[in-house]
C-alpha cells in the first residue's frame, strides 16, 4: 500500500506507528501540538526497547531506522497528500473530528481511505458524504504494539471491499481484527469492559468487597479462563442450560426480573447445550468431552505456572 498517514501523535497514534513501521509500512504521522511531535521519535524508540528487550521486535531496528520509516510532520498537508490510508487519531471532540475529515476531504485523492481510532464516538455523520464510501472505524488498544486486538467497523455506506482490505491489513500486522456489522459505541471489548467496571463499582459501593477481594476474584477467577477460554467457549464448557439457569437467577435487571437471551434461549432448544452435547456457541467437531477437558486443563495449569511466573502488579 502507499504510505500511511496518521493524524494525531500522542497515546495511540505513535504506537499504531510503531506497529506499521515494524511491519514494513512506511508513515507519517503528524500533530498539531509542537511538543507531542517532538516527544513521538522518543516514544517509539521507548516502546521498540521494550518489545527487543522481550525478544518480541524484529531485527534490525533502532531509534535511526525507526526515523527513517515514520516521518514526523509539523503540517496537515505533507503528512496526508497521497497516501492510501489516513488514520485519524485526534481528540474525541466532534467538532475537532468534523473540522479534520473536512480537510481531509480537501487534501487526500478520491481513492484514499479515512479510519477513525475512536473508541466511543460515531464519527460517520462527521465525514463528508463523498468519503462514505471509502470511511471506516479501525480501532487499536493501548498499548497497541502489545495488545493484538483491532475492531474494524464500517459505517452504513463503506464498501465491503474497503472493509476486506483493512482486515487484510490488520492481519498483515500479525494482529486480530475483529470485523463488526455495524457501529456501536465501545464496540465488543469495551462494552465488556464497561459492564464489569459497572458491576465492581456496585458491590464497591455496596461494601460488598474490598478491592483487592474484587482483583483477586478477577485475577485467579475470570482472568485464569478468559485468555483460554474466552467467554462464550467457556460458556459451553459449563453447560449452557445451566447458563440459561444461572441468568435466569442473576435478577440483575433494574426491575430484578429474570434475564434472557434469544440466542442462548435458541441454542438449548435446539439441543445445542455446550461440549458435552458435542455443540453450543461452537461445533466441537465430534471430538469427546474427556479430550477436550483435558485438552483444556492442560492450557489452563500451563497458564496458571506462567502467570505465577510473572507476578501481579502489587499495591497497597
Amino acid at each position: 500500500m502507499a504510505e500511511i498517514a496518521i493524524v494525531g501523535g500522542g497515546l495511540m497514534g505513535h504506537g499504531i506507528a510503531l506497529v506499521l513501521a515494524l511491519h514494513g509500512h512506511a508513515v507519517r504521522i503528524t500533530d498539531t501540538d509542537a511538543q507531542t511531535r517532538a516527544r513521538v521519535p522518543t516514544l517509539m524508540a521507548s516502546a521498540l526497547a521494550t518489545l527487543q528487550e522481550a525478544g518480541a521486535a524484529p531485527e534490525g531496528w533502532d531509534s535511526a531506522r525507526l526515523a527513517q520509516a515514520v516521518r514526523v510532520e509539523a503540517e496537515l498537508e505533507p503528512a496526508v497528500t497521497g497516501t492510501g490510508l489516513v488514520i485519524e487519531a485526534i481528540t474525541e471532540n466532534p467538532e475537532a473530528k468534523r473540522g479534520l475529515f473536512a480537510e481531509l476531504d480537501r487534501l487526500c485523492t478520491a481513492d484514499t481511505i479515512l479510519a477513525s481510532n475512536t473508541s466511543y464516538l460515531d464519527v460517520f455523520p462527521l465525514i463528508p458524504e463523498a468519503r462514505q464510501a471509502r470511511a471506516l472505524v479501525m480501532h487499536w488498544y493501548t498499548p497497541p504494539y502489545i495488545v493484538d486486538l483491532v475492531d474494524v467497523v464500517p459505517g452504513p455506506g463503506t464498501d465491503p471491499a474497503v472493509v476486506a482490505a483493512m482486515r487484510d491489513l490488520v492481519l498483515g500486522l500479525g494482529q486480530v481484527p475483529i470485523v463488526l456489522k455495524r457501529f456501536v459505541p465501545g464496540y465488543v471489548a469495551n462494552r465488556i469492559q464497561s459492564a464489569i467496571s459497572a458491576v465492581v463499582y456496585e458491590l464497591l459501593d455496596a461494601g460488598i468487597a474490598a478491592p483487592r477481594e474484587i482483583d483477586d476474584a478477577i485475577i485467579h477467577g475470570l482472568s485464569l479462563r478468559i485468555p483460554i477460554l474466552g467467554h462464550l467457549a467457556k460458556a459451553d464448557f459449563t453447560g449452557l442450560d445451566l447458563a440459561q439457569r444461572a441468568l435466569a437467577n442473576a435478577g440483575h435487571t433494574p426491575q430484578g426480573a429474570p434475564m434472557r437471551s434469544q440466542t442462548l434461549d435458541a441454542l438449548c432448544a435446539a439441543g445445542r447445550t455446550g461440549v458435552m452435547a458435542g455443540r453450543g456457541y461452537f461445533d466441537w467437531g465430534g471430538r469427546e468431552p474427556e479430550d477436550l477437558f483435558r485438552e483444556r486443563d492442560r492450557k489452563l495449569l500451563a497458564l496458571k505456572r506462567a502467570m505465577a511466573g510473572i507476578g501481579r502488579m502489587e499495591g497497597t
